[in-house]
């Protein structure tokens, strides 16, 4: 009888083990995680000391735990709750813990007068329900920050040396610097560029009187993209953090958003 107690036990102990490697199972100090390289994500896996591997973007960081070659991600709570569960893309990747609040912004040039422009825009559309209109289609009304009224824009200049205003005006297009980052965002079946930021944008650009252009850009190099005029706006879901502070002229935050872990559902 002690025998078949002693291989039961044996079978149940064997189990476990496998359970544990089908899902990765190693031990806090040896897990890896994937991250979007430049991102909030990556800053808050370093504080925690974790082994990170930076990949392009945030989908990018879901596919590396999917297929296995990391065992955990870290990105935004907005994404992941898009992204992963039931019914999505990741049906089998689920909510880990929460890592940081933060709030997202919009970054100008430093000096920029087309950070009042976005901010008063931004005011309107909140006032008359279209900001949050256009947030329920996307389902990230929840994450909204109220606008206050803004005061009448003036441009800082009348010529496109003077005002970034006048100068997108007269070039006739803003380029908006983004990343694949849904429900922000991202490309629809078309190959158009939809989601909540992306629809906001087309809005700030029809105000403007311009044509608009999504940029796809390397999130780490965003500041330099963006001083460089190969955009004119970094708006992606874009975290304030101090290096975006103090290398971009910033709205106020527009949404509120945490870092989180994403990891496989057997964890």
């Amino acid at each position: 009888m002690n025998w078949m107690k002693r291989v039961a036990a044996m079978a149940l102990v064997l189990m476990m083990a496998m359970a544990l490697v089908s899902c990765g199972g190693k031990g806090g100090s040896e897990l890896i995680y994937a991250v979007e390289s430049g991102s909030a994500g990556e800053a808050a896996a370093l504080e925690q000391g974790w082994e990170v591997n930076a990949v392009g973007n945030q989908a990018t960081a879901l596919m590396e735990v999917s297929s296995g070659t990391s065992d955990k991600a870290v990105i935004d709570l907005l994404m992941a709750s898009a992204m992963i569960g039931e019914g999505t893309s990741y049906p089998d990747l689920v909510l880990g813990e929460e890592l940081t609040e933060e709030d997202y912004a919009i970054g100008c040039r430093k000096g920029s007068d087309l950070t009042a422009f976005i901010t008063g825009v931004l005011a309107e559309l909140y006032a008359d329900g279209t900001m949050n209109e256009i947030a329920e289609k996307y389902g990230v009304q929840a994450a909204l920050v109220e606008q206050e009224a803004a005061e009448e824009f003036k441009a800082s200049g009348d010529t496109a040396e003077t005002s970034d205003v006048r100068y997108i005006q007269e070039k006739g297009t803003l380029l908006v610097g983004t990343t694949e980052f849904a429900p922000l965002d991202y490309r629809d079946e078309n190959g158009e560029w939809v989601g909540f930021d992306a629809d906001m944008a087309r809005l700030v650009a029809e105000k403007l009187g311009v044509k608009i252009e999504f940029v796809e850009i390397e999130w780490d190099n965003k500041l330099m993209e963006l001083d460089s005029k190969s955009v004119d706006v970094l708006w992606n879901g874009m975290t304030l953090t101090d290096e975006v502070l103090n290398g971009a002229n910033c709205t106020g935050p527009y949404c509120r958003n945490a870092q989180v872990v994403v990891e496989p559902a057997c964890n």
